[in-house]
């Protein structure tokens, strides 16, 4: 294990230099990492026949597109995806809700020189795909939705299938039921809930095995460790947090100064983004920028290796709109803790409260049901 720690800290080191460095030095970090495109690691999500084997990091592709101010160039973003894939990274993830349907359409394009390669995941679940309007799974919409995601992701299969928020008004058993008609089709593979609670986990479960959970986890966010992950972990089901930089503040480069296009990015109507809440959470960025900056790592590729040491079936999906960032965020799965390490780490983050709510007013209302 300790040659393999050395090794981290060597490319660790490597990695923030690039961050610093010209665009041309970094392609060139980059393509040195392409030539070892067989070191990626890869964890399973799911259990049984139900199990998908996938990179131990995803992408989540949201903000390429959706909810994070600035919108970037899409030939930008599609070279972002591409050369996720040309590291070894064969998770992506996108949904109908992300436009809607902006997104898809976008990973759809970049994806579509080695589809068959990789593990794509989108979801249904609001109406009109429109967050803002409510949720609508029934059966009808279910199948609407996928028929126009399909379309969009220019597939004719969709690997893994979320219902992205449980709607209260359409029991869940008929969502697993009708993804399991799907998947009899051959128009999704397999089964996912987003934001959903132990009873709905269950009850899912029990008419079309679940392969994976997505809800946010992350050192700002724990609250799926009191029940969620456990019951993952009791049914055989991956749990893949979403937001495991949580929106960036764990990257360390926001702050109470940080402004959020109101057009474009949910951050600033959100409790925990606010300045004075910035600046109350502020001590774990320097709990992990103290630990990183002993061992060559950065803030987000601390924060990423605590979450992928938790358990063997969780698979963040850190998004990012940079090369740079990509490839910091993927390296962070070479670093392996000390037990020692973990323990006293865990236990100062312990220490800290974290002020300010992830969700307010209707999202809050849709989560962890």
């Amino acid at each position: 294990m300790e040659n393999h720690r050395r090794r981290f800290l060597k490319t660790g080191a490597l990695v923030s230099g690039a961050i610093l460095s010209s665009p041309t030095s970094i392609g060139a970090q980059m393509d040195a990492k392409k030539k070892n495109k067989t070191d990626m690691k890869y964890r399973t999500l799911g259990s049984g026949d139900h199990a998908l084997k996938v990179s131990s990091v995803g992408l989540g592709c949201m903000g390429m597109s959706y909810h994070r101010s600035f919108v970037p160039e899409k030939k930008a973003m599609i070279s972002v995806i591409q050369k996720a894939y040309d590291l070894g990274l064969n998770f992506f993830d996108t949904a109908e809700a992300y436009g809607p349907l902006v997104n898809e359409i976008l990973v759809g394009e970049a994806i579509s020189p080695f589809r068959k390669d990789i593990v794509l995941a989108t979801k249904f679940g609001f109406k009109n795909g429109k967050p803002s309007e409510g949720l609508d799974s029934r059966p009808e919409r279910i199948r609407s939705v996928v028929e126009h995601s399909l379309r969009s992701l220019k597939t004719d299969y969709i690997d893994l299938l979320y219902q992205h928020r449980v709607d209260p008004n359409i029991p869940i058993e008929e969502v697993a039921g009708t993804v399991q008609i799907l998947i009899k089709e051959g128009k999704v593979k397999y089964f996912g809930l987003s934001e959903a609670g132990v009873t709905n986990i269950r009850k899912a479960h029990a008419v079309q095995p679940v392969t994976a959970l997505q809800s946010e986890y992350s050192l700002m966010t724990r609250e799926p460790e009191m029940e969620v992950i456990k019951i993952c972990e009791e049914l055989g089901i991956g749990f893949v947090p979403y937001s495991p930089l949580s929106r960036g503040m764990l990257s360390g480069y926001l702050n109470e100064r940080s402004v959020y296009n109101p057009n474009n990015d949910n951050r600033g109507t959100l409790p925990r983004y606010q300045p004075q809440n910035v600046i109350a959470n502020w001590s774990v960025i320097n709990i992990l920028k103290t630990f990183g900056d002993q061992r060559g790592l950065t803030v987000a590729q601390v924060a990423l290796a605590w979450l992928l040491v938790q358990k063997p079936f969780i698979v963040p999906i850190p998004g990012t709109t940079k090369l740079a960032h990509l490839q910091e965020n993927m390296w962070a799965t070479d670093f392996s803790f000390t037990k020692e390490e973990l323990t006293n780490l865990t236990a100062d983050l312990n220490k800290i409260k974290i002020v300010g709510d992830r969700y307010t007013g209707i999202s809050a209302q849709q989560t962890q049901k």
